[in-house]
């Protein structure tokens, strides 16, 4: 499969996926909850740090590539669990994980996305996340994960931030109901019971690794290394939970000086841009999860437009590595960073400012 080349920048498949969109599925993708602060401080919150290069160091040679449980990556980054991918594009989780294997990254499936479980990880050889809403009890949980590991799952993840699901206004005022919330009601109560001792139950009956998703606090971060989990997941959600929550980006420097240096760290939240992947390095994330850009690429046109971003956002990585005078991973650390004054308001006008926001539709 290769990837789509119509495109040349990332602003060009959002644009694609906007004319390619009706308006319910185009504010499900971009909205947030209630009054949609804290989507808008994701990327408030990035564009409040500038990049401080280093001069005059041979980069004629530059390794973006990470690690993902054990199996080298061509970017630290994830396809982040989408509950609804099957309304951007037919093929759903597994067009994400075609994608991801065509690219060489890893990909994150959600347990309320299509298709099952089992044809997500036989469409291709990515290294795979299971991403689970609890929707009963514990036996049912331990049916899932065992299917995951049967499956060849790398991890397994349990998402700890949607005790109940939110007022999200743009979805509610067009009579949508949300993929987190169950065609029987009933079966949201297990996951508001979701607790830590379910946590250490899991970690303790199973050997898969274990990723807590929704991580906002840093004592929430001790007690989950305390409790074995492997992966600290900082995310709000990309905004469509808790309102007025702080950036994702400003919760890293604190979770990850409180957890040390070895633990690993996944953030998503409004990353678009190469520059934001290497603020999130530079502030200790080991891995990016990207949401909104896989659901964007994947309405412009499939898994070929998902490789295509890709692409980009490797070119983009590559170039900002360079100019900020740094081969590798290693060579970036929290001195390129520094505070900044946002110059455009937050959203999609100031990530991609070549777009239209003139529309009404944006």
């Amino acid at each position: 499969m290769a990837a789509d080349k119509r495109f040349l920048t990332i602003h060009e498949i959002v644009k694609k996926a906007r004319l390619r969109l009706n308006q319910t599925s185009w504010d499900y993708l971009i909205g947030g909850t209630e009054t949609e602060t804290t989507l808008k401080r994701n990327r408030s919150s990035l564009e409040r740090l500038a990049l401080r290069p280093k001069v005059l160091n041979d980069v004629s040679s530059v390794d973006a590539s990470g690690e993902f449980f054990g199996e080298k990556v061509r970017l630290p980054v994830c396809l982040a669990p989408i509950g609804s991918l099957q309304v951007f594009e037919a093929g759903g989780g597994a067009s994400a994980s075609v994608a991801a294997g065509e690219f060489g990254v890893a990909n994150m499936a959600s347990s309320v996305c299509e298709p099952s479980l089992e044809e997500i990880a036989a469409a291709s050889g990515s290294p795979k996340v299971y991403q689970l809403y609890v929707r009963g009890d514990e036996d049912w949980t331990d049916a899932v994960i065992e299917r995951a590991i049967a499956s060849g799952y790398k991890a397994f993840c349990l998402t700890v931030d949607t005790a109940v699901v939110s007022r999200r206004e743009r979805d509610m005022a067009k009579r949508v109901v949300p993929t987190s919330m169950p065609a029987d009601p009933g079966d949201i109560v297990y996951q508001a019971r979701l607790n830590w001792g379910e946590v250490e139950r899991i970690r303790t009956k199973y050997d898969i690794p274990l990723v807590l998703k929704g991580i906002n606090r840093a004592d929430d971060a001790v007690r989950a290394v305390n409790a074995g989990v492997d992966v600290v997941y900082i995310s709000n959600h990309g905004g469509r939970q808790l309102d007025h929550g702080p950036g994702s980006i400003d919760l890293l420097p604190e979770i990850r000086e409180a957890i040390g240096s070895d633990p690993t760290i996944a953030i998503d939240g409004g990353f678009y841009r190469g520059t934001d992947i290497l603020k999130a390095k530079a502030l200790g994330a080991d891995w990016i999860g990207l949401g909104r850009l896989e659901a964007w690429s994947m309405a412009a046109g499939g898994a070929p437009a998902v490789v295509r971003a890709l692409e980009i956002l490797e070119d983009e990585v590559h170039e900002s590595m360079a100019l900020c005078g740094v081969r590798n991973w290693d060579e970036l650390d929290a001195s390129f960073i520094s505070p900044a004054e946002a110059v455009d308001d937050p959203g999609l006008s100031s990530a991609f400012p070549l777009l239209d926001v003139t529309d009404p539709g944006y």
